[in-house]
């Protein structure tokens, strides 16, 4: 390069410089710094922190070459903040800086988040790369006012006999599914998941306190099954801090608010809220606050109810959207009076409570039919529900405590021999296996047949047989099909379906009350 050359690159160089400090403002940032003053596992204690507000965002700052790390602020004292860590905080050490971010903890929301697995804050935890969601809502969000809420009518189909029969779900309402452990609590909203394929309910499935294999196996049910398309799985492992598990559940339900303000059906599955309210009774214990009933903080209603009264049904002029919620729980010996039960069954709209008697004897969905109720009730079923289930439930109850009698040895007469064996039916009927849902056409074709006794010739280990063959009766005609989903109780289609199911079942061996066969 030539003099001249340089001279004039040198002078482009200059006037750009100018420029640029010409057009240059400076601008001044003001941040509120604290220390750490304590740490203990998951919690710290922070100094200096004057202008905090409580459930702030704070980033906490290590010393160099090491990583940063979030913060929820729980509790405000005079001198002191108490923050629940949202990462792992081994790196931390007493004089490092804490700064406020003037926000609240959010997560990513929307269309992106489909098909995957992520933590709380949105975060992959797949390893399919980052997600390109742009929107952001915080964790904590008002629930709808009232009058923005709309009446429970259209039905959540779960795909199980027992819960879309006996204990129907609405689109919009809280059910509690409880149990002890090992019962099928989790497998129970897997099912409601998997049946939400093709019907345009979007879903979140928030794992809290669970082992990685546990994610890992519900993850790859709900992929093998195709349900992972319309799904989210949400993750907060057992080791991760107590403060992650704590913000789990209200950033699924934000996920699941996103597609609701859109005009669409989510559903959003807890799984499960005991170990959800342990975790806030560590952090609690953590931060000194005076211990209630079960050792749990006293506001622990507070913290499930603002969590649970996010689910509703919007109003058309609010968009129409719903977001029904299914919150598990865990009992101990079946006491469904202990605090944290009692509490979520007074918050939601019923429960399904599963019998580790009824697991016991493989009578699956482990369903007790006597202690399970759904408040929203048949204006969340189809009319045809009504038909053929009207006294469904008191016939079943009632052969449960003849059954139970009958066990005493006493001779009994003919009539009721014949009730034991038409509710030893309708028990077998009632039974489903795993992840193999149906239809309500082909569940209402089932039990209109257990209840109109069509199925009482049948001997008792041919029932799953005899079902099988009412399925390909409906499978195999559309028409009835659509027209049994429209029919009221006075509908002629089910004379039709009764001469039917008759004439499908008439090959099977018949039953006679003296056990004889032919």
């Amino acid at each position: 390069m030539n003099e001249n050359s340089l001279m004039a690159s040198l002078d482009r160089s200059d006037s750009a410089l100018q420029g640029s400090l010409s057009t240059f403002r400076a601008r001044t940032y003001v941040e509120e710094v604290g220390r750490i003053h304590s740490t203990t596992q998951g919690v710290v204690k922070a100094s200096g922190l004057l202008g905090v507000k409580y459930e702030e965002l704070v980033v906490l700052r290590p010393g160099m070459g090491r990583t940063q790390v979030e913060g929820l602020v729980l509790d405000i004292l005079p001198e002191l903040a108490s923050i629940a860590l949202l990462r792992r905080g081994e790196s931390l050490r007493a004089g490092d800086e804490v700064v406020r971010t003037g926000v609240a903890v959010e997560t990513l929301v929307g269309e992106a988040l489909l098909g995957r697995v992520v933590d709380p804050l949105g975060l992959p935890l797949d390893g399919n790369g980052p997600i390109a969601a742009l929107t952001r809502y915080p964790i904590q969000r008002p629930a709808p006012a009232i009058i923005r809420r709309a009446p429970v009518t259209t039905p959540l189909e779960t795909g199980l006999k027992v819960v879309d029969a006996l204990i129907p779900i609405g689109r919009g309402q809280r059910e509690l599914i409880l149990g002890d452990r090992n019962t099928g609590k989790s497998s129970l909203a897997l099912d409601a998941v998997i049946n939400q394929k093709g019907k345009d309910v979007l879903c979140i499935y928030c794992l809290i306190g669970q082992r990685g294999s546990g994610a890992a196996k519900t993850a790859e049910t709900l992929r093998s099954h195709g349900a992972m398309p319309y799904s989210i799985l949400v993750v907060a492992e057992g080791d991760d801090p107590p403060g992650l598990q704590f913000i789990a559940p209200y950033a699924a339900c934000s996920m699941a608010e996103y597609f609701m303000e859109q005009g669409r059906d989510a559903l959003v599955v807890f799984d499960d809220l005991t170990r959800h309210a342990r975790a806030y009774r560590q952090l609690s214990l953590l931060f000194r606050r005076p211990p209630g009933r079960e050792a749990y903080p006293g506001d622990i209603f507070y913290a499930h109810s603002r969590l649970l009264e996010r689910s509703t049904r919007l109003r058309p002029e609010y968009g129409g959207g719903s977001l029904t919620a299914l919150p598990i729980i865990e009992t101990e010996a079946q006491n469904i009076s202990a605090y944290i039960p009692t509490n979520l069954i007074s918050i939601t709209d019923g429960q399904i409570f599963l019998s580790p008697d009824l697991f016991r004897k493989g009578l699956l969905p482990a369903v007790d039919v006597g202690q399970s109720v759904s408040r929203v009730g048949g204006k969340a079923q189809y009319p045809a529900y009504r038909k053929v289930t009207g006294h469904l439930r008191l016939t079943y109850s009632q052969f449960q405590e003849l059954e139970a009698f009958a066990r005493f040895g006493t001779r009994l007469d003919e009539r009721t021999g014949e009730k034991l064996e038409h509710g030893r039916r309708v028990r077998e009927v009632l039974k489903q296996d795993r992840f193999s849902p149906l239809t309500a056409a082909e569940q209402i074709a089932t039990l209109y047949a257990v209840t109109r006794n069509l199925f009482d010739r049948t001997p008792l280990e041919r029932i799953g047989e005899a079902q099988a063959r009412v399925f390909e009766l409906i499978r195999g005609d559309t028409a009835l099909t659509a027209h049994l989903l429209r029919a009221r109780e006075s509908d002629p289609i089910f004379d039709d379906l009764h001469s039917r199911i008759e004439k499908t079942l008439k090959g099977f061996r018949t039953f006679h009350g003296n056990g004889a066969t032919h």
